[in-house]
Formats: C-alpha cells, sequence, structure tokens
C-alpha cells in the first residue's frame, strides 16, 4: 500500500480505539455492561446496527453468490419488504422482549418455561452454533486481507517462518478485544456508531467511482445478459436452473425471518433502548439507514462479475482503460490459492507450470456461446487442476479447497487492481471496520450468553458489580480464543452463505417456536420447548454430520452396501414435486440435500413437534407476568388505541398514542417507500404485467437499473445526512444519560425469588 494509504486506514481507527478506552468511565453496572444502561435512543442503535449487521464476510459471501447465480433473484427478494416492514411496524417480538426485561434470551427462557437446566441446554447448543459459524468471520477475513494487500502467504520473522493467516487473525481478534474490555456494550454501541457515521462518506465514493468507470450499456448489461436459458443474471422469469440460491431459498429465509425473529434477541443491542418505543422506532429506521450500503455491496458483486467474463477487459488497450486483464487475475488468483492449498512446493510448481500453459481467453459476447453455471471462463482452471491433482481423498480435499477459495477470492483480487491510491486505503479501511464491529459484537454477544446462561445459574449467591464485570471480561477473552482456535482449524468446503445455514441451524432449527409461541401464545410449555430443540436442532446436527463426512465414509459405505441407486431412486421421488428448485440426486462428493433444504426441514419439525408436545401436556402460562402488564404493571404499561374509523389507518401502521409527529412521518415514510413502492408498485405491479406481457430484455434492462442503484442511490443521499446527524446527536445524548444513571446492583440478570 502506498503511504496515503496507511494514514487513511491508521488514523481513523487509532480514533475508534481511544473512544472505547474513554467509555470505561461509564459502566458502572451490569446493565451498563450489557444493555448500554437501557438509555440508548434510536439513531444510535440504528446506526450502530448498520456497521455491525455487515461484514467482511457478508461482502464476500454476496460477491461469490452473485458470481455464480446472478442478480436476477434480487426481484424476487422484494418479498421480503413487506415482510419486514410489517414486522417492524408492529414491533413483532422486539417490543414484547422488551416488555419483558430480560438481559438474556437465557433469562427469558428460564422465566417462560420455568427451568434452570433447560435455560443452561439451550444457551450452550445457541452458543456454540453461533460461535462456530461467527468465527469463522475472522478467517475470511485474513484470507480476504492477504488476497486483497498481495500478501505472502508465510512470512520470515526473526528466523522463523510464520503463517500471514496466523497473524492477521491474531490481530484481528485483539483489536476486538481491545474494544470490548473497557465498557462492554457501550463501548461496542458507541465505536459502532462512529464506524457507521464514517462508513457512510466511503460508501458513497466508493459508489460514484464505479460508475464512472463502468458504463452500464457498455460494460455491465451485455455481460449479465450473456447467459443460456434458465440461468439468466438478470431476468427473473429465467431462473429455473439456477441451483442453490433460487427461489427455494428464499421461501427458507421467509420463513426464518419470521419464525426466528427473536432467536438471538437479548445478547445484542434488542435490550438497549431507553423504552420499548425507542427500541421499536430503531428497527423501523433500518429501513433507511442502509442507503448506499446495499448499492455499494451490489455494486462491488456485479463489477466482479463484469470484469472477469466482459471481452473488453480480456486485453490491455481498447476499450479497457485498466493497466490489467481478467486473464492476469485468474493466473495470479490460481497461483495465491495454490500456494496456500498444495503444501508440496514440487508439485506446486507443477501446478503453476500448468497454469502458465493455459491460454488467454477472450469470450465475444454475442458471438461465442453464452455462459452457463457448469460451462464459463474458470472451467478451464478448474478441469485443469481436477486432472493434476490426484483422485484420491488428499486429492479431492484440495480440489474442493481451490475451487472454494477461488470463487470466494475473486472480488478482493479484483478490487486490489482496481482501486487507485486513496480508494485502496479507503476500501481497506472500510473493511477493517466492518471487520471490527462485527467481530466484537459476534464475541460480546457469545460471552453474554455463555456467562449469564450457562455459568450464572449455578451461582446460588448475588454476585458483587465487581465480580460480576470482572467474570463477563474474562469470559468475553475465553470467547476470543475460542474463536482463534476455530478459525487455526476451520475448513469450509462449501459456499459460505451456506456453511453460516447449516451452523446457524443448529440452533435456529428449533429456536423459533421456543421464543415466538414464548412471546406470544399462553399453551407453550417446556414439553413443547424440548420436542422443538429435539426434532429440530437434531435434524440440523444429523444433517451436518451427514455434509461433514459424506465424501470420506459416508457415500463409500453406502456405495459398498450397493443402496446408492436405491437410495437415488427415492431421493428422486421425494423431491420430484418440488423441482427444479429442489433436485436431490447422489453424488460421491456431494450430500444431495443443501443447508438450505435440512434448514427448512428442521424448522417444520420444530413447529410441529412444539405444538403437538405443548398440547399434550396443556397448562395455560401466565404471559402478562412476564410482560409486566395488567396487574403486573409498574405503570409503564401502554394501552391498546380502541378501532375507530379515524384509527384504522393509524392501526395499518401501526402507530400508536405513543408516536410523536416525527415518528408519524418516519412509519409514514417507511410504509410508503418499502409497501407502496418497493412491494406494490416495483414488485407486484410488475409481477402482474408479466404474467400477461412479458417484459423485453430492454425493459428489464432499465427496470434492474432504476429500482437497484438510481432510486436507492437517491435514498442513499437523503439517508447519508439524515443518520449522520441523528447519530451524531444520539451519542451526546447516551454519554449524558449513561453519566446521570443510576444503578440497580439486582438487575443483573439473575432469576432469584425477588424476580420471580
Amino acid at each position: 500500500m502506498h503511504w496515503i494509504d496507511w494514514l487513511i486506514v491508521i488514523i481513523p481507527l487509532a480514533f475508534i480505539i481511544g473512544i472505547a478506552i474513554y467509555t470505561k468511565r461509564f459502566a458502572h453496572g451490569i446493565a451498563d455492561f450489557l444493555a448500554a444502561g437501557r438509555v440508548a435512543g434510536r439513531y444510535v442503535i440504528s446506526v450502530g446496527d448498520l456497521t455491525a449487521g455487515l461484514s467482511v464476510i457478508t461482502l464476500v459471501a454476496g460477491a461469490e453468490q452473485k458470481y455464480q447465480t446472478g442478480f436476477g433473484i434480487n426481484f424476487w427478494n422484494n418479498i421480503l419488504a413487506p415482510i419486514g416492514i410489517v414486522l417492524a411496524l408492529t414491533g413483532y417480538c422486539t417490543y414484547r422482549w422488551r416488555e419483558t426485561r430480560c438481559l438474556s434470551k437465557g433469562q427469558f427462557i428460564e422465566e417462560r418455561y420455568g427451568s434452570k437446566f433447560f435455560r443452561i441446554v439451550t444457551a450452550f447448543i445457541s452458543s456454540l452454533a453461533e460461535m462456530v459459524t461467527n468465527a469463522i468471520g475472522p478467517a475470511i477475513a485474513a484470507n480476504f486481507f492477504i488476497y486483497y494487500l498481495g500478501l505472502p502467504h508465510r512470512i520470515m520473522i526473526c528466523g522463523v517462518n510464520l503463517p500471514c493467516y496466523v497473524i492477521i487473525v491474531s490481530l484481528c481478534l485483539a483489536l476486538a478485544m481491545v474494544i470490548i474490555w473497557p465498557a462492554g456494550r457501550i463501548s461496542l454501541l458507541i465505536t459502532d456508531c462512529f464506524q457507521g457515521l464514517l462508513t457512510y462518506p466511503i460508501f458513497v465514493i466508493i459508489v460514484g467511482f464505479i460508475l464512472l468507470n463502468f458504463s452500464w450499456d457498455v460494460d455491465i448489461s451485455p455481460i449479465l445478459w450473456d447467459r443460456v436459458p434458465n440461468q439468466s443474471f438478470i431476468n427473473p422469469y429465467d431462473i429455473s436452473e439456477l441451483r442453490d440460491f433460487n427461489l427455494f431459498a428464499l421461501l427458507v429465509t421467509i420463513t426464518s425471518y419470521i419464525m426466528n425473529r427473536a432467536s438471538f434477541y437479548g445478547n445484542d443491542t434488542s435490550n438497549a433502548g431507553r423504552t420499548p418505543h425507542e427500541q421499536k422506532m430503531a428497527g423501523i429506521l433500518g429501513a433507511w439507514r442502509n442507503g448506499f450500503a446495499y448499492v455499494m455491496i451490489l455494486l462491488v458483486s456485479i463489477i466482479a462479475v463484469v470484469f472477469m467474463n466482459s471481452g473488453n477487459f480480456s486485453h490491455k488497450g481498447g476499450d479497457n482503460k485498466f493497466d490489467f486483464t481478467n486473464n492476469d487475475v485468474r493466473k495470479q488468483l490460481s497461483k495465491q490459492v495454490i500456494d496456500e492449498v498444495v503444501d508440496d512446493e514440487a508439485r506446486r510448481a507443477r501446478l503453476f507450470a500448468k497454469i502458465d500453459t493455459i491460454p488467454e481467453l477472450d469470450h465475444k459476447t454475442g458471438v461465442d456461446a453464452p455462459l452457463s453455471q457448469t460451462k464459463n471462463l474458470d472451467t478451464i482452471y478448474f478441469d485443469t487442476m481436477q486432472k493434476e491433482l490426484d483422485d484420491s481423498p488428499q486429492g479431492r480435499y484440495e480440489l474442493q479447497q481451490y475451487k472454494t477459495l477461488y470463487q470466494q477470492m475473486m472480488m478482493p483480487a479484483v478490487l486490489s487492481r482496481l482501486f487507485p491510491t486513496g480508494l485502496f486505503g479507503l476500501f481497506c479501511l472500510l473493511m477493517i471496520m466492518l471487520l471490527l464491529s462485527t467481530d466484537d459484537s459476534r464475541i460480546f454477544n457469545a460471552a453474554g450468553c455463555i456467562f449469564q446462561d450457562v455459568i450464572l445459574p449455578f451461582y446460588k449467591r448475588h454476585l458483587s458489580t465487581k465480580e460480576h464485570l470482572l467474570l463477563l471480561r474474562l469470559t468475553s477473552l475465553g470467547v476470543t480464543l475460542f474463536f482463534f482456535m476455530v478459525a487455526l482449524l476451520f475448513s469450509q468446503l462449501d459456499y459460505i452463505n451456506m456453511f453460516t445455514t447449516i451452523m446457524c441451524a443448529l440452533w435456529l432449527g428449533g429456536a423459533g417456536p421456543i421464543m415466538i409461541f414464548g412471546l406470544y401464545t399462553r399453551f407453550g410449555n417446556l414439553t413443547g420447548a424440548w420436542c422443538a430443540i429435539i426434532f429440530g436442532s437434531g435434524t440440523s446436527l444429523l444433517g451436518l454430520i451427514f455434509q461433514r463426512n459424506w465424501a470420506y465414509s459416508i457415500y463409500p459405505w453406502l456405495d459398498s452396501m450397493s443402496l446408492v441407486e436405491p437410495l437415488n431412486k427415492i431421493l428422486a421421488v421425494a423431491c420430484q414435486p418440488f423441482e427444479p428448485w429442489v433436485h436431490w440426486e447422489m453424488n460421491p462428493l456431494k450430500f444431495p440435500i443443501n443447508s438450505y433444504e435440512i434448514f427448512f426441514i428442521s424448522m417444520i419439525f420444530s413447529i410441529v413437534s412444539y405444538i403437538a408436545g405443548s398440547y399434550l401436556t396443556y397448562k395455560p402460562y401466565d404471559l402478562d407476568k412476564l410482560l409486566h402488564r395488567g396487574k403486573y404493571s409498574d405503570g409503564h404499561e401502554t394501552k391498546p388505541e380502541p378501532w375507530t374509523l379515524k384509527t384504522i389507518f393509524n392501526k395499518l401502521v401501526t402507530i400508536t398514542p405513543e408516536y410523536t409527529l416525527g415518528d408519524r412521518i418516519i412509519a409514514w415514510s417507511v410504509f410508503g417507500y418499502s409497501l407502496v413502492y418497493s412491494f406494490g408498485i416495483a414488485f407486484l405491479g410488475v409481477a402482474v404485467w408479466n404474467v400477461f406481457w412479458p417484459w423485453p430484455v430492454n425493459w428489464w434492462n432499465s427496470y434492474f437499473y432504476w429500482t437497484s442503484l438510481i432510486i436507492p442511490g437517491i435514498v442513499g443521499v437523503v439517508s447519508t445526512v439524515w443518520f449522520m446527524w441523528g447519530g451524531l446527536v444520539d451519542t451526546r445524548r447516551l454519554f449524558v444519560d449513561l453519566a446521570s444513571r443510576q444503578d440497580d446492583p439486582d438487575d443483573n440478570g439473575q432469576v432469584n425469588e425477588k424476580t420471580e
């Protein structure tokens, strides 16, 4: 990197670390450390959640997915808009969760189901699933920085040959602990908010650079349309043969979005709002806060696809304004990956020589045959590696690693050579901030869950505040070490989104009914909750075991028992009603049922088993006590507004008497943009139109351009100014409120006779 890039990275990073250390003076009690004293405003929560939600792994996984399946599926993702906005406007789960005043989901589970043992079991499952899933974040980020910065895989320090990967993972996790240690949630919330404020202008600059250097009509659109029938990268009605990330995956996402809304509540910012209404408004503002973030993520993915597949960039000069070609990127990337996955030096040299013999590819759009998922410009590299690597377990393992890293690191390999000095450093800073805000949040969330829900229930006495804070910090350090060990042992042989889906499903497969029905029903009980864990999470665990051991042991055993063909026929019959979106076929390398499909099956099993188990042992539960309503209210309960002609429209947007004029404007604007425009006009209206009069290519081209880039870009300009100002004001107020807050030593998450 140029010295200018180093300054761009180091100065803001030092400022963020300084803020984290400064916040230590505000952490007086457990509620401060775990929930920022429950005095946070809507903007500091919303802006902080932006960076805590985005991450390096989000960008890498998104680019990896879009490189394989394109952007046509984005049209159908508009179905999520009304669902998301209804959930936010109604305060679905968030409002009731805040009413429980629980500091963790484990505390909620023990109070709701009356079992300390069940609290510990669920906390262990959720923590393990969450930690293993999130621990790959530093691993993916380390690889990203190695490929983006062009670092060697091994570095000689004081005569010792050290893996660069280990050094970067160590630095990432050390920075996360520096943020967590001073004040816990306060440190995270404030530093995440400041990082969010810094990311807004960076998003704008990156979007501007890409739009200035790539023409939509000349560079982008022709490549997105250059696909075989039924595998379009832009036409949502021509994607039936796309595998893995298709409409069935969208169905699974929607189901999980609703059922697992509250499954990770308690160990995040969901209990930091100063009131339930403020917490709800932070969620509503989430519809506006992302602005340029999603536009930038989309464009980064598009540019990776376009640059690597366009004939305009296959040779220097002419239409190629850059000093490198996509052939250069492929060969350099391939050699970097080989250097990482193949240990033997002689074999690496042989593979390097083979890569050099691959001819330069020059795909002419509209002249050559369209590209597909199986036949594209990367196919020759995969075929070459398959021929050169031994057909043995080790050779197949190396091939899987090669293909996985090659696809994942395509985006950083392109951008590292695309961005000029200054912008190179800005993007590096952005990735570090997204990494830092995500890792520290996930480490702290897991640590809070482990201590509050696994360790704390064993304490019979009331912990002092000083002792409790020290144990929380030490638990965070322990989780950091766990992340480090998982990152070192990490071996991911599937798409990132597939891997994270099946790992999260170990908890989310059974968690939905436990949390949702626990908040909203009186019939749910401990028996139903146990059934949901056993049948839901158990199915996910079984699927994970089959996936990880399929090629090495399970498939060979089935083949030796002559069971492959009979099972193949059974799978074909089972998936027939769902073809072409679900296609199950026996394969010696990969378990035929993918992670999304396993996750969906586990959620169905958990819902059915929870309801059946609860009704078989039915005993009504006093929900008012849990929610502090009715006779259990302490005066802060909100009375429901009656249904009248005057209030019906407010109820449509779930506006209550708590709403100020500004709140009403925000709620109606979100309703109008998300439901009226995004869903009603941009999705439903277009979908109905295409049923009767299918659109031509140029219409879809204009549609994607306006709905995915121009209109979100305009919204992004407004939201950038809006949230930067709101975030600054709310951060200042948070400092004031924390300084004047009186701590309650009993408010530490322990369930005792007093709280029962």
